[in-house]
């Protein structure tokens, strides 16, 4: 576990102190602003109305569900029992972080909880999709990888905490993508043939 625990500091320092550059000071900050990322969700959700119909509302429903559950289990049951310090909070590393905010979080850093969320979603569509759109919906994993890496280059979190915020989100949507494949697929109004024939 020290190993490990020394692996993760090391990365962060990389990410963190020398892997920068001016244009990512101002977009990685810029990034994590949930101005810019919901109107791509809201931009999903017409979207999916749009073309789905009423399946395309059950999609939506199921896709708030998994970002419930990982941001409700990352942020109220594993960040109080890891109770793992911040980098930007951590006596041990003061005066080593570069923090790209004018505040610093003080809730827990393990799991990162935009990791969570934004995988989350990402494998939630995926998978939920993958019957109509194939593999063009890989953008999405993208997409909450630079959220994720943000987190990291600001000093919020270190790369463990992306790590593992990234392992619940699938898990979740995982969880969350067959609840909806068995409450709405299997029955003979909503299977794949028909939910596919829908956005035709």
């Amino acid at each position: 576990m020290q190993t490990i625990i020394k692996l993760d500091k090391y990365l962060f320092h990389l990410i963190n102190g020398q892997f920068t550059n001016s244009f990512l000071d101002w977009i990685l900050p810029w990034l994590r602003n949930p101005m810019v990322w919901i109107p791509l969700y809201l931009f999903i959700f017409l979207f999916l109305l749009i073309n789905f119909k009423k399946q395309g509302a059950w999609i939506i429903v199921f896709m708030i569900l998994t970002v419930s559950l990982t941001d409700s289990i990352s942020s109220h049951l594993f960040k109080p029992f890891f109770n793992r310090l911040r980098p930007c909070s951590d006596p041990e590393m003061n005066g080593m972080v570069r923090l790209l905010l004018n505040y610093a979080p003080r809730n827990g850093s393990f799991t990162s909880s935009h990791a969570a969320n934004h995988f989350g979603i990402a494998f939630f569509l995926f998978h939920s999709l993958k019957t109509y759109f194939a593999n063009k919906l890989w953008p999405f994993f993208l997409w909450a990888f630079f959220i994720s890496y943000a987190q990291v280059y600001i000093g919020v979190h270190y790369p463990m905490d992306i790590l593992g915020g990234a392992i619940l989100g699938c898990l979740v949507a995982y969880f969350t993508c067959y609840l909806l494949k068995s409450s709405l697929y299997s029955k003979d109004s909503y299977t794949i043939k028909s939910f596919k024939q829908s956005s035709d």
